[in-house]
């Protein structure tokens, strides 16, 4: 079982940065890929990025690749994503997601574990 809990969202202005950070429970986190999906008002939910249990295969969405970066310690049983240079696009709540397969890390469904959610909002 890995439990996960996310934190770091906020109210930021369009340009600016946040870290959101996922702090998952459980002995076995090392084993498990980790990703980042996001979902804003009235649209379903979309994924982010995502990395591999051994940190050497990241993967983001073309929407934020070059602005935003998933990270991972393993020893502190957390997974990062830091957002630079943030949209009003950007805004939405962001979930932490863990699953034993990083390929099945693309879309929401069938995934092994969620956080509660983070809520992000970038003002224009």
């Amino acid at each position: 079982q890995v439990q996960l809990v996310e934190s770091g969202g906020g109210l930021v202005q369009a340009g600016g940065s946040l870290r959101l950070s996922c702090a998952a429970s459980g002995r076995t986190f090392s084993s498990y890929a980790m990703g980042w999906f996001r979902q804003a008002p009235g649209k379903e939910r979309e994924f982010v990025a995502r990395i591999s249990w051994n940190i050497d295969n990241t993967y983001y969405a073309p929407s934020v690749k070059e602005r935003f970066t998933i990270s991972r310690d393993n020893a502190k049983n957390t997974v990062y994503l830091q957002m630079n240079s943030l949209k009003p696009e950007d805004t939405g709540v962001y979930y932490c997601a863990a699953d034993s397969s990083l390929l099945r890390i693309l879309k929401p469904q069938g995934l092994s574990y969620w956080g509660q959610g983070t809520q992000v909002t970038v003002s224009s």
